[in-house]
């Protein structure tokens, strides 16, 4: 029997990807924009963070003072640690700052004091308005689960499990690491895959027996660089994007992901 080629384990009627609990044995998820819809949340408190910072401290003349956008939340922010998306924001933007330590007070103009003022802006909206589900979300984990194929979810907000518990989810997923796991552990975040690797290995999983399901640009590059058997890209836009940067195939939701058993014989 010739060698098994990426994707054979899977059917990818685009954009529709059916699993094979059979041969998949683990599935790793990220958690904003791919279970919950936390992602809209956490750009509104990206963006109210940097707009505020951008309009009102002294930076030097010439500095790029235009408003945080879309765009920057996808290539500079989304999927990385938060004190990583401040300095890459911030970089983009030429803008040099002390890095600070994780204890800064969130008034301080440091990488650590702006990551730590935007915390505390998602944990105002998440208890003000709560967190819900991106669509199919529920059911392809209840399905999983019930199929006993072993989940992860990799973060790297530090307010995971808060937000898996107000969803109802935290009860199915046996591991989770987040921003907290990270830090304690000394785990760079994505696009590094060693967040990825250590949910496999708390799962008991090869990585190229599992997969990856995440809707920003450095998590799928985590997947790829992690030898991941499947990386699942999720873009609600309907773009494409993410196959350029390490996805084997892009849905635009959870709805368009099922599993089957593998056939006999």
């Amino acid at each position: 029997m010739g060698a098994r080629r990426r994707g054979d384990d899977v059917t990818t009627h685009t954009p529709y990807v059916v699993l094979v609990p059979a041969r998949h044995r683990a599935v790793v998820f990220d958690l904003d924009g791919v279970l919950t819809d936390t992602a809209s949340v956490h750009e509104s408190a990206w963006r109210e963070l940097f707009d505020a910072f951008l309009a009102g401290t002294d930076l030097p003349a010439g500095t790029d003072r235009s408003p945080f956008t879309p765009d920057d939340y996808r290539r500079y922010v989304d999927g990385r640690p938060r004190y990583d998306g401040v300095a890459t924001f911030l970089a983009s933007r030429s803008v040099d700052l002390p890095w600070g330590d994780p204890s800064d007070a969130p008034d301080r103009e440091t990488v650590c004091g702006l990551g730590n003022r935007k915390d505390a802006h998602f944990v105002q909206r998440l208890r003000r308005d709560g967190a819900e589900l991106i669509p199919g979300a529920g059911s392809l984990v209840r399905d999983l689960h019930d199929a006993g194929v072993p989940m992860a979810v990799v973060s790297a907000s530090r307010n995971a499990h808060e937000v898996l518990t107000a969803v109802g989810l935290r009860p199915l997923v046996p591991v989770l690491v987040d921003g907290v796991v990270a830090a304690n552990r000394g785990l760079p975040g994505k696009p590094d895959p060693a967040t990825f690797l250590e949910a496999v290995r708390a799962l008991g999983v090869e990585a190229a027996d599992a997969v990856v399901v995440e809707d920003a640009q450095a998590g799928v590059e985590a997947g790829r660089a992690g030898g991941f058997g499947l990386v699942v890209g999720l873009d609600r836009t309907g773009g494409d994007e993410l196959r350029g940067h390490g996805a084997d195939v892009v849905v635009p939701d959870l709805t368009r992901v099922g599993l089957v058993e593998a056939p006999s014989g």
